[in-house]
């Protein structure tokens, strides 16, 4: 399953856009099947692939650039892990990850909502 569609590269809002907003908008989701790992998506912006920090050194640009032969691509949003928390995750780190062998997958059926809507789940 592709993680990332253009469709999506188009709806997410880039990084620091929603930082003044109470409740954000959550706009996909992303799971380990046969885990417990759930990645709800905020914000993003591309990254460079080898990496940079989250301040000044950082050259992100909108999702609209995005080229996979290029970048990475820096998440903001809601991680329910081993505790919930709001945080930043990459692409490449979702690509990584699997339980049972399993990679993965993005929730086809999930609508977007507000991030307390996600918590009260």
């Amino acid at each position: 399953m592709k993680l990332i569609t253009k469709e999506l590269l188009e709806r997410i809002p880039p990084l620091y856009s929603q930082e003044n907003e109470e409740d954000p908008l959550v706009v996909c989701k992303f799971f380990t099947p046969g885990g417990s790992w759930t990645w709800f998506v905020i914000e993003g912006s591309t990254r460079e692939k080898d990496g940079c920090g989250f301040g000044v050194e950082c050259n992100h640009r909108p999702l609209s650039e995005y080229d996979p032969k290029r970048d990475d691509i820096l998440f903001f949003g809601y991680v329910d892990g081993f505790e919930p928390e709001i945080g930043y995750f990459t692409l490449s780190e979702l690509n990584g990850r699997g339980v049972l062998g399993l990679p993965v997958e993005r929730d086809l059926y999930f609508d977007p909502c507000r991030l307390s809507a996600v918590k009260k789940r």
